[in-house]
């Protein structure tokens, strides 16, 4: 009971000190609401909506994947233009212009416009992907950059998936009006449409984001000939490993269980609405209820992650959560009941909420600020790469094989990425405690 309240006292002190940190955070993290919003109504209307239109599920599996596509051509030039000239401007760019590619795909109906418009959606939504991580690393102290990060997870994959509520409530209203059934073409179009409003409207605060102020290095957190990393302490910035060589291997070894890990996620859930359309005859308002509440118990739990991070170190923290999903994925895709694939789903929720912030603020405290938006658009090449190739590989195989056999694919992608993190940095322990900042102090920013 004592241990329990003493995590209950700890988060609450957490989402307390989010007061007061710097403006940056509150826009950037008011952004990515918008983001999670888009992107899960997105993932019942688009899907579904395509196919409405007569196309079967390896077309709609690659029209998935194309985003991720559009994002990986768009990825490493961007992450560098970032580094060279400033994240302001490129997020918006991108903020300005992902809602008019969402708008085109919602009214084409051609499989040409349809895949050139989710080309464009990935190419335009990238700006986020590359700019949101470095952006919060640098706008927080490293003490309290679990926290932020989990904060942005809570938005992105919890209250976010309100929006799953969203896209199945529009169709089933506009179906009643119109009096044609929600799964049907018109309806999933206004699905779609409202997925463009809800990206624009949270841009607009982007012309108030302050480019983040660099800061000086300190002492190096990598040993490239023993793979030691040493989690960063409260006001260390890194220095970069010495040699182009060395900085492409910790590159690499930071990348490579990345593109596996989403291989994997991609496996599970890139046609998840679809599957659980398909397998256990759920409609898409129902659909919507579940997968929010799943995300929003997901999300919630994130806030843990600071607390599991400071106990285990971040890196433990994160492929822990890794290895506990591989069950729980292999369940929700073979139970031949909605309950328990649903709790499954629950499950993997909540996984991803620990390994989501503690994986990215590890990472990005592995080079200082000069390489971090190069290393964010590499990232986003590995989610590209992986998501495009599970969310191909999960049409395919759902079409040819069976409806199960996609979650096989991601159970083993994502223990892979797991083995391959603990055997890169086998060393890696959390950083010592300090007393020169208080755990709640809000960074200084004039």
């Amino acid at each position: 009971m004592l241990q329990q309240w003493s995590w209950t006292a700890a988060i609450k002190r957490d989402l307390a000190s989010l007061r007061g940190y710097d403006r940056n955070i509150y826009i950037m993290l008011a952004f990515t609401l918008g983001k999670g919003l888009q992107l899960s109504i997105a993932a019942i209307t688009i899907n579904l909506y395509a196919r409405s239109l007569g196309y079967d599920r390896t077309f709609i599996g690659v029209l998935t994947a194309v985003p991720a596509i559009g994002a990986l051509i768009a990825s490493v030039p961007t992450g560098m233009l970032a580094d060279r000239i400033g994240r302001k401007p490129l997020l918006l760019i991108g903020g300005l212009l992902n809602p008019l590619a969402l708008l085109m795909l919602g009214l084409s109906t051609t499989p040409g416009w349809l895949l050139f418009a989710g080309l464009l959606n990935g190419i335009c939504a990238n700006a986020y992907w590359v700019a949101n991580l470095p952006i919060l690393t640098e706008s927080s102290k490293p003490d309290q950059r679990v926290l932020v990060l989990a904060a942005n997870n809570f938005l992105l994959l919890g209250v976010g998936a309100l929006g799953s509520l969203i896209g199945g409530a529009v169709p089933e209203l506009v179906g009643r009006q119109l009096a044609v059934p929600a799964d049907s073409t018109v309806p999933l179009r206004w699905g779609v449409l409202v997925a463009s409003l809800v990206t624009f409207i949270p841009a607009i605060p982007l012309f108030w984001l302050r480019e983040p102020r660099q800061r000086p290095q300190h002492a190096a957190l990598e040993n490239p000939a023993t793979s030691t990393i040493v989690e960063a302490e409260p006001n260390d910035e890194p220095v970069d490993p010495v040699g182009q060589r060395a900085l492409v291997t910790l590159f690499a070894k930071l990348l490579i269980p990345d593109a596996l890990y989403t291989t994997g996620e991609a496996a599970a859930i890139a046609l998840l609405a679809l599957y659980f359309v398909q397998r256990f005859a759920i409609t898409p308002g129902p659909l919507g209820v579940y997968l929010t509440v799943a995300g929003l118990i997901g999300g919630a739990m994130s806030f843990l992650a600071p607390r599991m991070a400071r106990r285990w170190g971040k890196l433990r923290t994160a492929t822990t959560s890794q290895l506990l999903t591989v069950p729980i994925v292999l369940v929700m895709g073979f139970s031949p009941v909605f309950a328990l694939a649903y709790a499954a789903e629950l499950g993997r929720n909540v996984l991803r909420g620990f390994f989501e912030p503690t994986y990215a603020a590890f990472a990005m405290e592995q080079v200082s600020s000069r390489y971090r938006a190069t290393l964010s658009g590499f990232y986003s090449v590995t989610w590209s790469l992986g998501f495009s190739f599970g969310a191909v590989l999960t049409g395919w195989l759902q079409d040819h094989v069976n409806l199960s056999a996609a979650f096989l694919v991601a159970a083993f992608f994502i223990g892979v990425s797991a083995t391959l993190l603990r055997l890169f940095f086998p060393r890696s322990r959390p950083a010592k405690p300090s007393t020169a900042t208080q755990p709640t102090e809000a960074p200084a920013r004039s």
